[in-house]
């Protein structure tokens, strides 16, 4: 019975995402409509969190909490009582819904961080790559100094004979 109640309230909570996410999307495509420059500048303003940000705290990482956690307890619950197995295909259908989205927020999550792992490569060669540059540089420009004055101590000898 409980196993049934924490379905229903998983399925409730999936629609309840799927609407909210709908709800972002109809808002994010009303927020590209031509605005007035005063509400322009209340958005600049606002910068430091972005909606991506509510949405990946308020929807995505409880989703994907709430499909490892049921799937977990399905797992677990399975092996505890037999009765389980005989709808497993009811649960495990359930877990694939909420699987679906959960996914996709997993994969997104991982092209973000492969992208920032990526910048932070392309920076650090660019930034190793500098290094070696004002190495060289400054090489040539202390080996520059030593053969100006070389020449100047000896044109210094030469005028002194």
């Amino acid at each position: 019975m409980l196993l049934e109640i924490v379905a229903i309230a998983a399925a409730v909570l999936g629609l309840v995402i799927i609407l909210a996410m709908i709800v972002a999307v109809v808002k994010q495509v009303k927020n590209k409509l031509p605005r007035r420059k005063t509400e322009l500048s209340k958005d600049v303003a606002r910068e430091g969190v972005t909606f991506n940000d509510i949405f990946m705290f308020m929807l995505a990482v409880p989703l994907v909490l709430l499909w490892v956690t049921f799937a977990g307890y399905v797992i677990w619950h399975g092996l505890q009582d037999s009765a389980v197995l005989q709808q497993i295909e009811a649960y495990t259908t359930l877990i694939a819904i909420l699987g679906g989205p959960a996914l996709l927020i997993l994969k997104d999550a991982l092209d973000v961080w492969k992208q920032e792992q990526a910048e932070k490569t392309a920076f650090y060669k660019v930034k190793a790559q500098s290094v070696i540059d004002y190495n060289n540089q400054s090489q040539k420009q202390a080996q520059m100094i030593e053969a100006k004055e070389q020449e100047h101590i000896h044109g210094q000898q030469n005028k002194k004979k």
